[in-house]
């Protein structure tokens, strides 16, 4: 048996390669904890905190803050001096001159020399500009930050949209739930009434009604089913997992739920934490530095500059002479645009009116926060309410199924009874946890509009 030899480098190249993937998967493994089913059983809390940071759209939003990061340091770096490095050289041919029009030309060589170069250095630094620099400086920071709020913002939408999908998969799970519970107890009524019609104890038509019910059971399993998939795949987009990764809740629509006490404090500062109201009002900031850097065209500037510089031949003197020099200078450039005065007059005029609208919009959009952020308070609390309703109604839907079906087998009540009993437990048992999970949903939808999630 002969053994092929590896060299060293791709040996370690192999190796490397191992590592990366053995990482990826416990990276993987410490968020998700898989099951034997082949899913991730993953908590709500950990769906969002993963699809905040995974999310393609929050990725883009992210490196946009990145980019807008960069653009303010060069709005810095702009402030230092300029330098300019140049170099020339030219080779002239020969002099023709004229006499008497295009008549008696003579031609000869340039003098000192047909050959000239340089080689210099330049530089210029801005001492006063009006406050130019450090309006553009103010701007781009204003940029900087309005970019970090609208990755935080959208972090925050892609947050609310991974629990609103999270709690409808755990509603779609518990939905499966009862569906099989119900499935249970048609296949076992239809097998009793069977029997009962064989000893003639009921009509044909119990029989047909038991076959229907049992029928449109099979049919609500299967579409709750494929809702499942549809959702899962849902959630997978969101968190930026492969489609074929089958997410399992590990929380129940009946997990604790805050109380409204305690948001009161949230709810009071969403008119200053909200990411919209945050935005208007850096976006007036932002409109501030523009109309600042308008003004700044109003004053004077005042810049160093200074170069030096190899040249050759020698122009300064006449004739020119046939040698290289160097020379070089300091100096003070003072320059004020006149025209200025009344360019910039209606610019600054605009500029101002842009800032007062920009503050109505904030004002305006506090204002609509605030509207939001009570409504949905309101409905927490009417939320909470209706579980407890729903609880109870769980419990007294159950009891009567158990006491017409009962009466139903001793002939005492009509099919039609047992089947409405029956479908009014079941809505009450999807209506608690429809309730269960609605609350939790409004729960973050209080966080995203205060700005907290």
């Amino acid at each position: 048996m002969m053994f092929k030899y590896i060299p060293y480098h791709r040996k370690m190249f192999i190796l490397t390669f191992l590592l990366l993937i053995t990482e990826s998967v416990l990276g993987l493994e410490s968020v998700f904890a898989q099951t034997s089913a082949g899913g991730f059983r993953v908590s709500l809390s950990e769906a969002v905190q993963f699809a905040k940071s995974q999310n393609k759209w929050v990725q883009a939003a992210r490196v946009e803050e990145s980019a807008a990061g960069e653009d303010r340091h060069d709005a810095y770096q702009a402030a230092l001096p300029t330098v300019n490095v140049s170099s020339s050289y030219q080779r002239f041919s020969d002099l023709t001159l004229y006499t008497q029009g295009l008549r008696n030309a003579k031609t000869g060589p340039r003098k000192p020399t047909p050959n000239a170069a340089s080689l210099g250095i330049d530089a210029l630094f801005n001492i006063y500009n009006g406050g130019r620099q450090r309006a553009f400086q103010k701007e781009q920071t204003s940029r900087e930050y309005l970019a970090k709020l609208n990755a935080d913002d959208q972090s925050g939408n892609i947050g609310l949209q991974t629990a609103s999908q999270y709690l409808d998969l755990v509603r779609l799970a518990d939905l499966k739930r009862f569906v099989l519970d119900q499935l249970n107890r048609a296949r076992t009524r239809l097998v009793s009434i069977n029997a009962l019609y064989k000893n003639q104890k009921v009509t044909k038509s119990d029989v047909l009604r038991a076959q229907v019910m049992l029928s449109n059971v099979e049919l609500s399993l299967q579409q709750t089913v494929n809702d499942i998939s549809i959702a899962n795949q849902r959630l997978d987009v969101l968190m930026n997992v492969p489609d074929s990764v089958r997410l399992i809740p590990t929380d129940s629509a009946g997990m604790s739920k805050p109380k409204p006490d305690s948001l009161l404090q949230i709810i009071e500062r969403a008119g200053v934490s909200s990411y919209g109201v945050r935005k208007a009002a850096e976006n007036v900031a932002l409109q501030q530095a523009r109309v600042s850097g308008i003004k700044s065209n109003n004053k004077p500037s005042l810049a160093f500059y200074t170069a030096y510089g190899l040249n050759y031949p020698n122009n300064l003197f006449f004739p020119p002479v046939d040698q290289a020099y160097s020379i070089g200078f300091v100096g003070l450039k003072a320059q004020y645009n006149i025209s200025s005065l009344y360019h910039n007059k209606s610019k600054e005029a605009a500029g101002k009116l842009r800032i007062k609208e920009l503050e109505l919009q904030r004002q305006a959009t506090a204002d609509n926060v605030a509207t939001d952020i009570n409504s949905y308070y309101v409905k927490y609390i009417e939320a909470l309410h209706r579980i407890e309703v729903n609880q109870r109604s769980v419990e007294q839907s159950q009891v009567n199924y158990r006491i017409v079906s009962t009466k139903y087998f001793n002939q005492l009540a009509l099919l039609t009874d047992l089947l409405d009993a029956d479908n009014l437990y079941q809505e009450s048992r999807f209506n608690l946890i429809k309730a269960q999970t609605d609350a939790l949903t409004i729960y973050y939808h209080i966080l995203y509009t205060s700005g907290n999630l």
